[in-house]
């Protein structure tokens, strides 16, 4: 079965750092693009960072010069490591990821579950 699996988020206070990761498992043959997104409540998803196969970086203008988004092509993972953080980065964050399946001979778009961050005092 093929998933995104994340883990790293919490609770943190204002200021604080987290660092979010996200693998990639299955029957893969390649991965493209890889991204972070989050929804915070009664909010719509929006893109946190992007990060291309070959290492082109995209973020939203709230947290450039805050996060940084980096990934492992040989571990099938994707990171994004947050400083900085503000109570309005509150939000559930997802992975995101093209991956290219032995399955199906093409790439799909997949999700991660979701991971909690909040920052609170």
């Amino acid at each position: 079965q093929v998933q995104l699996m994340e883990s790293g988020g919490g609770l943190v206070q204002p200021g604080d750092s987290l660092k979010l990761s996200c693998t990639a498992s299955g029957s893969i043959f390649s991965i493209g693009a890889m991204g972070w997104y989050r929804q915070a409540p009664g909010k719509q998803r929006e893109l946190v960072a992007a990060i291309s196969r070959g290492g082109s970086t995209d973020y939203a203008d709230s947290v450039k010069g805050r996060f940084t988004i980096s990934r492992d092509n040989a571990k099938n993972m994707v990171c994004l490591q947050m400083n900085n953080l503000k109570p309005e980065d509150t939000a559930v964050y997802y992975c995101n990821a093209a991956l290219g399946t032995y399955g199906t001979r093409w790439f799909n778009n997949y999700w991660g579950q979701g991971t909690q961050v909040t920052v609170s005092s």
